[in-house]
């Protein structure tokens, strides 16, 4: 049976940990990156990154100032029974883990017209940031798996989502998402960049699916596709931190939807920083 107080202490502890550890996958990948790198500045950068979350793990501190906005992905067994008050204590435990991280005070006050123009300013309780609406998913099983994402606002500066025409060719629409990384990746700054993309058969369900991409993505296992894409802008010769060098993406995140019968396809890309996803997971067993 869940407990809806046991709800509310591991999502704050997994609110905290995805703020502040690198996975083992992304300590990987960052340490190849930095053993293939032949430029000396782009290597420096790649290994202070892996510094930085060193410190970060031990002292329990944010991988970055930008403590970013919750999003949950939620995955319910088909024959697990949802207690009464689990979304709500999901919530508490969002709440509870962003004054214990804490998180950078980001709620805007007011209205509906007074947080469009920041007027009422912003609240000093980290906890008052509001999480983004759950996605949730059915799966096999009893359980319920919950997974975190902190948002950073520089990567959904650069984000995209818009239909293109694919003239019934992958490779036209692979290629006009390389586009769209290379040209992202430019103005991003805190590279390498992580690419996370959806196609979908609507803006929403392209987002949808582009947030599942960064939630189930493994560096240490990429597609034909993601690879694909990765090397391509890779080529871009951007580098870490813009200052050359061959790693101005770390590694593709793609989730393909179903299709429908028309002449686009929806896609969504989010073009992460240096430190994304930053993600953690918790097992609430049914």
């Amino acid at each position: 049976m869940i407990d809806c107080r046991e709800v509310t202490e591991k999502t704050a502890e997994t609110l905290v940990k995805a703020s502040t550890v690198f996975r083992p996958d992304q300590i990987e990948a960052y340490r190849r990156a930095a053993e293939n790198e032949d430029s000396p500045h782009a290597k420096w950068v790649l290994n202070n990154i892996l510094e930085n979350a060193e410190i970060a793990e031990s002292k329990v501190f944010p991988l970055c100032d930008d403590t970013g906005i919750p999003h949950l992905f939620l995955e319910v067994g088909e024959e697990c029974a949802v207690p009464a008050g689990f979304y709500k204590a999901v919530e508490e435990g969002v709440a509870k883990g962003l004054r214990m991280l804490p998180g950078r005070p980001m709620a805007v006050m007011g209205d509906d017209a007074e947080r469009i123009s920041q007027s009422k300013g912003l609240s000093e309780d980290s906890g008052a940031l509001a999480m983004a609406p759950i996605q949730t998913r059915h799966v096999p099983g009893k359980d319920i798996r919950l997974t975190v994402m902190m948002y950073g606002g520089g990567p959904e500066i650069r984000g995209k989502t818009l239909r293109v025409f694919h003239k019934h060719s992958v490779d036209t629409v692979i290629n006009e998402m390389i586009a769209w990384g290379t040209e992202g990746a430019k103005l991003l700054g805190c590279l390498p960049c992580v690419l996370a993309f959806g196609i979908g058969r609507s803006n929403y369900e392209a987002a949808s699916l582009g947030m599942e991409a960064m939630a189930k993505g493994d560096f240490r296992v990429q597609s034909e596709m993601e690879k694909r894409i990765t090397d391509a802008v890779n080529e871009s010769g951007y580098g870490a931190l813009g200052l050359g060098g061959k790693t101005t993406v770390l590694g593709t995140f793609v989730k393909v939807g179903p299709q429908r019968a028309s002449g686009i396809r929806v896609v969504s890309m989010r073009l992460g920083c240096c430190f994304d996803p930053r993600r953690a997971e918790c097992l609430f067993e049914g």
